[in-house]
This record gives C-alpha cells, sequence and structure tokens, in this order.
C-alpha cells in the first residue's frame, strides 16, 4: 500500500553543533554544517504545519537520552519550529498508555534518535504508540525521522549486530524485523567511516529482492512518493541484489566466505534520487547531461 507520509532517514552522527556549547551563538558558523545541508530544515519544511507543526522527539534507542533529547529540542527550536517534545519511552506499558498514545496521535513529525535499535523494535514494537503512527505514517501527512538506530528500524526488515570486518562470512550479520514503515529494503547507517558494506552485501545476498541502503554520516534519505532523494554532506549506497548471476551461499559453512557474483552499486550524493518503483538512478549533476545553453554561449 502506497504511504501518504513521509520518511527522512539519517545515517548518525548528525553534525548539528552542540547546544551545551556556552559559546555556541560566538560560533554560529563553524557549528551549523548540519543546518546549512538541510537535513532539520528539510523535516520542517515538509511537515503539515511547517514550524507549526507539532515534533516529538523519540529517545527510546539511547542510553543518554537526558542530554540527548534537549539537544534535539534545542536544535529543532533554533530553526524556529515552535511545539517540540521530547518522548522518553522505557518500557511497553508506556507504550500503550493512553498519555503517549494520545501525544503520538497529536504528532506531525516523529523524531527517532540514535542509539539501540533492538531496544527500538523490542520496546516499541506491536505498541499502541507503534500502531499510531504506523497508520498516520500510510493515511497522513505525517513524517517518521530517525538517524542511526531510527533509521536502521524503520525498514521491515533490519541490521541489529555484526562485525564490519567479518561481515562477509556466512552467518555474522543478524537481522530482524523493524518497524515496518518501508518495505523490501534494508538499511545500514554509520556506513562509509566504519566499512559497513560487507554487511549490506551479505543482507543483500540473503534476499536479492531486498535492496541495500548504506547511509554515510551527516547524510540522509527523504523518501516520498517512492522517491529518495540524497540530502546532507556525504553519499548514500544503493547494493541492488537482483541480477545476482552466482553465489556459494548455500554450499559453505557458517563462518566461511561468500561470493557474489555481479552485485550492483550505485552511489548517491546530494540531490541525487532513485525511484525505488522503476528501479532507476538519476544523477543531477551528471557529466553526460546536455550542456545548459548558458553555458554553451561561453564556448
Amino acid at each position: 500500500m502506497k504511504a501518504v507520509g513521509k520518511l527522512m532517514i539519517i545515517g548518525g552522527a548528525v553534525n548539528k553543533g552542540s547546544f551545551a556549547e556556552t559559546d555556541y551563538d560566538q560560533n554560529i558558523e563553524k557549528n551549523l554544517n548540519f543546518f546549512e545541508r538541510g537535513i532539520l530544515r528539510k523535516i520542517i519544511d515538509e511537515s503539515r504545519l511547517k514550524e507549526d507543526s507539532v515534533i516529538e522527539i523519540i529517545t527510546t534507542a539511547s542510553q543518554i537520552p537526558q542530554i540527548v533529547g534537549p539537544e534535539y529540542k534545542k536544535a529543532f527550536e533554533f530553526l524556529g519550529a515552535k511545539h517540540v517534545n521530547i518522548l522518553d519511552i522505557t518500557n511497553r506499558e508506556q507504550g500503550n498508555s493512553d498519555e503517549i498514545t494520545a501525544r503520538a496521535s497529536a504528532a506531525d513529525v516523529v523524531m527517532f534518535t540514535g542509539g539501540d535499535q533492538l531496544r527500538l523494535t523490542s520496546i516499541l514494537g506491536g505498541t499502541r504508540f507503534h500502531d499510531i503512527i504506523l497508520q498516520k505514517y500510510r493515511e497522513e501527512n505525517f513524517i517518521y525521522a530517525g538517524t542511526s538506530a531510527g533509521a536502521a528500524a524503520a525498514s521491515e526488515n533490519m541490521i541489529y549486530q555484526g562485525s564490519s570486518s567479518e561481515a562477509l562470512l556466512k552467518g555474522e550479520i543478524k537481522t530482524t524485523q523493524g518497524l515496518g514503515f518501508i518495505e523490501n529494503v534494508i538499511v545500514d547507517t554509520h556506513f562509509v567511516q566504519r566499512g559497513r558494506i560487507g554487511r549490506l552485501f551479505q543482507a543483500v545476498v540473503n534476499n536479492p529482492r531486498t535492496l541495500g541502503i548504506g547511509l554515510g554520516e551527516d547524510t540522509g534519505l527523504f523518501i516520498d512518493n517512492d522517491i529518495m532523494t540524497a540530502i546532507g554532506s556525504g553519499l548514500v549506497i544503493l547494493v541492488d541484489g537482483r541480477f545476482i548471476k552466482d553465489t556459494n551461499l548455500t554450499n559453505i559453512e557458517l563462518g566461511k566466505p561468500i561470493s557474489i557474483d555481479n552485485l550492483i552499486v550505485h552511489v548517491l550524493s546530494q540531490n541525487d534520487f532513485y525511484n525505488l518503483k522503476e528501479k532507476d538512478l538519476t544523477i543531477v549533476n551528471s557529466q553526460y547531461s546536455p550542456i545548459p545553453q548558458a553555458q554553451q554561449n561561453k564556448f
């Protein structure tokens, strides 16, 4: 079923500047990279009521919610958001409570912070809170945004464990069900910096229907109406297994290296977009695009 809502998944290590710094305003130019790249700004601009939208920051994944929540609240408020709240749901009873579900029902945006994605799914999965935001995403002008763990948990299936260095040994990555906001993809975060491409390779060869998405740090994908657009300062890696010709996956023992023939990899940078329905990548600054008339006149 096509969703009415939108997704913003972010690779982690968001360089939003720390509002805990006493000289934040004096060093505003240095601290605004994350704003300038437009990720948080994009969330506000795409939300139902813009600066008047109700934003709930979900810190369930984090072990330091008392630090992470206020930082995001200050960041959104710095950009003009007027109704930003923090929801630290720490157990399933809270996720099923009338108070929490009422706040979920009133939200225009939920922003899931980083941490441990298994905490997100084990605490929130199947709760009334989860059901409400999933329904809102499917039926309303609603935004699910998540960074790091919040991004990894957005898909139907998610990676929750696995060594980067040994990721192409059979059985070295562990997957489970995510929160189910997007199907037929699997997301890995902190991707370039932590060398996690092998984790996506194994996830995709296990089921080539799945599109692997690797998000670099300070990089996001905005997903609306089957179009995924790269935003931020880094790279997005897509791993497409539909044309795999051969593999040794089922003929080797656990812990042995996996061979894969003809695995396709795409790389997106800022503003490039990928059509999930057509399986088609567009590079907006392509060197093979026709030269604009204004530039031709210079020659």
